[in-house]
């Protein structure tokens, strides 16, 4: 059966996570419903890289989709466009070697988190609005104690059923642009929810509530605080999956532009 690996980009306000539901429109499951009424076919397995949650988005999710199809990738592709809502696109699909798996072949993972410093009338679906001005540099010191293999069992809802909570964590970038803290993290893999609790930590931080060496405690016990302080999903991208010979994330960029004032 060929393999084709897909490039998916979506806004994930109105779905519940990326994988398949009982009962809740996903992702995953508005591309199945594309591919089969785009080929016809009803036997075939879509394969993503990673679960997104409730309401984040993705600017290069990756998929491996196995079926018998004639079609061309370039073909198959603008079929399944065609067939999705406007808030999914698949922006690319290559033929690839059936060993090529879209999760486990993937060698680390980046997202970008979306501050705005402003009220603007995006900050609902896609920024969070953080009112209170933020100290970035007291952040950036912060987000060095994340860096490296550690424990996150703090940072994870479920870490009870994570076969470990053991994370590493490549690097964390901040940036301001125009009117947006941009937070960049990329790291081998990710615990539920992990992303958005280091960012709301970071976010409590840059308010002064908590210290940079506080990290050093939340890392070493086990503590309810991160769970309190979970970022919301929209302002969350994963920005891109990365796999052997690949260059990896390149300059960090917003999604969409918010001047100053």
């Amino acid at each position: 059966m060929p393999r084709f690996k897909l490039l998916i980009e979506y806004a994930g306000g109105r779905y519940s996570g990326w994988q398949i539901q009982t009962n809740a429109r996903t992702v995953q499951g508005e591309i199945d419903r594309a591919v089969g009424d785009a080929t016809g076919r009803r036997e075939f397995e879509l394969y993503g890289a990673g679960r997104t949650d409730a309401g984040v988005h993705a600017l290069a999710q990756v998929a491996h989709l196995d079926i018998y199809t004639a079609l061309a990738p370039a073909a198959l592709r603008a079929r399944i466009n065609e067939r999705l809502p406007s808030d999914i696109h698949v922006r690319r699909i290559d033929k690839v070697p059936h060993k090529f798996h879209a999760r486990h072949d993937a060698v680390s993972r980046s997202y970008v988190y979306q501050i705005a410093r402003r009220k603007t009338a995006f900050f609902k679906p896609f920024v969070w609005w953080i009112k209170e001005p933020l100290d970035v540099d007291r952040m950036r010191e912060a987000a060095r104690a994340f860096v490296g293999m550690k424990n996150f069992e703090s940072f994870s809802a479920e870490a009870e059923l994570e076969t470990s909570t053991m994370v590493l964590v490549d690097r964390i970038e901040l940036a301001e642009i125009g009117a947006l803290l941009l937070i960049r993290i990329q790291g081998s893999h990710f615990l539920w929810r992990m992303v958005r609790r280091i960012v709301g930590v970071l976010a409590t931080v840059g308010r002064g509530e908590l210290t940079p060496a506080d990290m050093e405690r939340l890392l070493s016990e086990r503590s309810p605080l991160p769970a309190t302080l979970t970022a919301p999903a929209s302002g969350l991208f994963l920005e891109g999956v990365y796999y052997p010979g690949d260059a990896g994330p390149g300059e960090l960029e917003a999604s969409l532009r918010i001047p100053n004032p």
